[in-house]
């Protein structure tokens, strides 16, 4: 990531966005954590446990963004408890370079958020409860999600969407940040 500016706030939906299934379908409660690897599964009836992770550059993009951005989730799911459970448990190294664990060097991804908006219902209402909370206006906000509906944000309060089509990475993180800088007004220099 460049030294450029950022929104103030970045946002992420869960599905399909941060990890590769919907929480309240695919994923069968309770979660499971190996104490050994950290490695967190569910509890599939069929023997074969799914494994409850990020997509692979999700740990390093939010790593990046500790200290330099607010980071929020937004998440429609009917399953709140269970999304936060798992945002509990997964795990993302404090440094760069380190395997995911549950030692001292890794911190729960709920750590890497400043607000958790998951539960039901429009994502307005989640980009309004995040203006009263923060108080940072909708242009200075970025969205990540994978449904097109939800780009309603943009139409409605002015905060740039990025449609994520195969999961966050850093290609689609990048884009975003660029088409944030794109829309966001020229600040003038103290030479103009």
């Amino acid at each position: 990531m460049d030294n450029g500016p950022l929104p103030k706030l970045i946002v992420f939906d869960l599905d399909y966005t941060l990890w590769n299934f919907w929480i309240d379908t695919h994923v069968e409660p309770p979660l499971m954590q190996d104490k050994k690897t950290g490695v967190v599964s569910d509890s599939s009836n069929y023997g074969n446990p799914m494994t409850v992770e990020f997509y692979k550059d999700v740990p390093e993009i939010l790593r990046s963004l500790r200290g330099k951005a607010t980071v929020a989730a937004a998440s429609r799911t009917s399953a709140t408890k269970l999304a936060r459970e798992a945002l509990s448990l997964i795990r993302i190294p404090v440094s760069a370079g380190k395997a995911a664990s549950s030692g001292v060097d890794s911190r729960p991804a709920t750590k890497f958020f400043d607000h958790l908006e998951i539960y039901p219902g429009s994502k307005i209402a989640h980009f309004k409860q995040l203006h009263n909370k923060t108080g940072i206006p909708y242009s200075e906000m970025l969205f990540f999600d994978d449904e097109t509906r939800n780009r309603e944000v943009e139409r409605k309060l002015g905060v740039t969407f990025v449609l994520v089509e195969a999961g966050t990475n850093w290609e689609v993180f990048e884009k975003g940040i660029r088409e944030w800088r794109k829309r966001r007004p020229a600040v003038p220099t103290a030479s103009q």
